[in-house]
């Protein structure tokens, strides 16, 4: 694997990071509503996490070198958490209650949120770690007499 290659990678984690956190703030931010542009309550977005597929081209000019490897590098999807149960809560004079009274709200968790951030965030250290370790070993590469 080449110093390129390698930073290319850690690039792609910080980036998948990066939107992993942007969808964990619009989860907190949205943790009280209870009606989208689509009619219904908010559902927690979640990140999943897939490999970067290769293009034709660079598939066919490793296959040509014999080039080992997978492509490497991540991708993030979202998808709504659809496993977790909205939250309950009896509040009649609410304009989204139902006959009942009760207020169907996001299944956020401000706990999970926080924990997941602060995941999210060292993850996102770690890619820049290895980001500075290939550097500098490009760096140190380019010394040698």
């Amino acid at each position: 694997m080449s110093i390129n290659r390698a930073m290319d990678i850690s690039v792609s984690g910080i980036l998948a990071e990066k939107a992993h956190m942007e969808l964990i703030a619009s989860n907190m931010a949205n943790i009280n509503t209870t009606r989208t542009q689509d009619g219904g309550v908010y559902k927690r977005k979640v990140a999943v996490y897939a490999e970067s597929p290769l293009s034709f081209e660079s598939q066919l000019s490793r296959a040509q070198k014999k080039l080992s490897g997978g492509p490497g590098g991540v991708l993030v999807k979202v998808v709504d958490d659809k496993a977790s149960p909205m939250q309950k809560v009896y509040n009649p004079g609410h304009p989204d209650a139902d006959v009942n009274g009760y207020v169907s709200l996001p299944n956020v968790s401000l706990a999970t949120e926080m924990t997941d951030l602060i995941y999210s965030s060292k993850l996102y250290e770690a890619n820049i770690t290895v980001f500075n370790a290939a550097k500098k070993m490009g760096q140190d590469a380019l010394q040698i007499q």
